[in-house]
């Protein structure tokens, strides 16, 4: 799955479609909830701070899920996320982002790239 996301209609539109796919490819309820919380933590970033587009590309491979993001500025997130205070408006997605993956790396090619372990 690919997608090309400008503003956050399009970003709602593209979660919409990548839980409808994941669905169709019989991933658990929980974790295609994982994945969509990932997806746009990770692409609402992008939008806010890595330009004016981002993409996406999704796949099912095995018992993973494969989810790259990057954005036109090439944005490159701390290769450690720390949690903010709970009453901080900002400063958690990333943490969550590592909570809830098996791993998260970053290439200049495909941007911020997660695994989600299938759990079946």
């Amino acid at each position: 799955m690919y997608f090309e996301i400008d503003d956050f209609n399009a970003l709602e539109r593209a979660l919409h479609t990548l839980c409808d796919r994941l669905t169709a490819s019989d991933v658990p309820e929980e974790t295609v909830f994982d994945s969509k919380l990932v997806a746009c933590e990770l692409l609402s970033n992008v939008l806010q701070h890595g330009g004016e587009r981002a993409y996406c590309y999704a796949t099912v491979d095995g018992d993973r899920i494969l989810i790259s993001v990057r954005g036109e500025n090439g944005f490159r997130p701390p290769e450690n996320s720390a949690c903010s205070d709970v009453t901080a408006e900002c400063g958690r997605g990333l943490y969550l982002v590592d909570a809830m993956c098996e791993s998260r790396d970053y290439d200049e090619r495909d941007g911020i790239r997660v695994v989600i372990k299938i759990i079946r």
